[in-house]
């Protein structure tokens, strides 16, 4: 977790810090128009007394100027629940500002998109979730905070790609039902000697996983193929995968954990050339704070869903209050729980 990346000094400094910041990264004809947007938007937040939490998915321009905190879904649900702002802008996807709206029910919470949904959280529904419950009683369930509030409302912990396995292991479960996705499912279960089963397969009786088929559109697109051509042309390639993607890549790779634990991997590493295999806009990011490494480029690899967020819209949303996030009181109590839990088992 970063703090405070960008003071917001005048807009010719924005503009230069952004140009020295991401020189080769991004376009400075792009930065010069960006840079302006950019130092509205930090005037305006200390105007009306707002934190703005930034993802490692966001486009390197508006992460390294407008957010307060950047980090991974643990780091940011954290900050969130000890937020004081009056308004917290929530660059992220969808459920990452229901989760802030969750912990924060009396303060305002801004995404600056219509939709940014997620393919992740959209395999999923509360419904499920009760079924699957009805057909395993008594077994806990775990549910990665990629989800909605509905579906947090029905899990008895959530979890993140970075303490995933570890909540696992403290349930101190046999059996464990681990939604939605399918790869960090599996992950999980070979780290934690879990047995993977669908749903409606029978127990066996001891240490099952029920698992479900939900994917992010993102990592499930990295193959192993992808490794051995990039180590073929760069035999010192180090390889770095998100727990999200299929558990042969994860293998295959010489690290995997949640995009925090990246960053930190890459940084502390005194390997020269990394392969990153995970959402695109992360590569850039890693590489404008470590310019002496090299990152090799996947960047088709773009999560259409992240990418809704822009300056423009941030800026839009500062401004005229709009795109707030509102979760169900009822809803919002139960799905607090499971965040709770998660927060103290981590």
């Amino acid at each position: 977790m970063t703090p405070h990346i960008l003071e917001a000094g005048t807009a010719v400094e924005t503009r230069e810090y952004l140009q020295k910041k991401l020189d080769g990264i991004v376009p400075e004809s792009e930065l010069f128009i960006k840079a302006e947007i950019a130092y509205e938007i930090n005037r305006l937040k200390k105007e009306k007394n707002a934190v703005i939490l930034g993802h490692n998915y966001m486009e390197p321009a508006l992460f390294y100027s407008i957010p307060d905190h950047v980090g991974d879904s643990l780091g940011l649900a954290r900050i969130a629940a000890e937020s004081h702002a009056d308004r917290i802008v929530f660059c992220g996807v969808r459920f990452m500002a229901e989760t802030a709206k969750i912990l924060n029910p009396d303060r305002m919470v801004l995404l600056p998109a219509e939709v940014a949904g997620c393919s992740l959280a959209a395999s999923i529904t509360a419904q499920d979730v009760r079924d699957l419950k009805e057909r395993y009683p008594g077994v806990p369930v775990v549910t990665y905070i990629n989800t909605y509030a509905d579906v947090k409302a029905e899990t008895d912990v959530c979890c993140t790609s970075s303490n995933a396995s570890d909540i696992v292991r403290k349930l101190d479960s046999d059996s464990v039902i681990c939604l939605p996705d399918e790869f960090l499912a599996k992950n999980i279960a070979r780290e934690t000697g879990k047995n993977v089963i669908y749903p409606g397969s029978e127990p066996t009786g001891k240490d099952d996983m029920v698992i479900w088929d939900g994917r992010c559109e993102v990592h499930e697109k990295f193959t192993v193929d992808d490794i051995r051509n990039a180590r073929k042309q760069f035999p010192d390639t180090v390889v770095v995968a998100h727990p999200e993607c299929t558990p042969d890549v994860v293998q295959a790779s010489d690290f995997s954990g949640s995009t925090t634990a990246m960053t930190k991997f890459v940084r502390e590493s005194d390997a020269k050339r990394f392969l990153v295999l995970t959402e695109c806009a992360m590569g850039d990011n890693i590489a404008a704070e470590n310019p002496d490494k090299e990152m090799l480029r996947m960047c088709s690899v773009r999560c259409p869903h992240m990418n809704e967020i822009t300056l423009e819209d941030t800026l839009r949303c500062l401004r005229e209050d709009i795109y707030q996030i509102e979760v169900d009181e009822e809803v919002r109590l139960k799905a607090k729980g499971s965040l709770d839990r998660m927060l103290e088992m981590s």
